[in-house]
């Protein structure tokens, strides 16, 4: 198992139970394929540095995790279909 850390850029629109919703369903995907979330944290709503889908703003979100490819591949997958995610990038940790 290797350590990530999941970046992603939410619609500056969700708010309250509605993104908590889904940032939780983003979660399940990670934990069905048998990752395991070690921290998140919430950054908040943030100024983009370019427009992406016509939006200027979002609430960005760091999940570190420890998991197979066969998370991140299934995660991938799921995600790009999903239209309130803007941007995710997942990157290996060191730590």
């Amino acid at each position: 198992m290797r350590n990530y850390e999941l970046m992603y850029i939410l619609q500056p629109t969700l708010e309250g139970e509605e993104k908590s919703n889904l940032i939780e369903s983003l979660h399940k995907i990670l934990t069905d394929n048998g990752a395991k979330i070690t921290g998140v944290k919430d950054w908040g709503l943030r100024d983009l540095a370019y427009p992406i889908k016509k939006q200027t703003k979002g609430t960005y979100i760091i999940t570190n995790f420890t998991g197979e490819p066969i998370a991140l591949k299934e995660f991938d997958r799921i995600v790009r279909l999903n239209q309130n995610v803007l941007r995710f990038l997942i990157t290996v940790s060191e730590n």
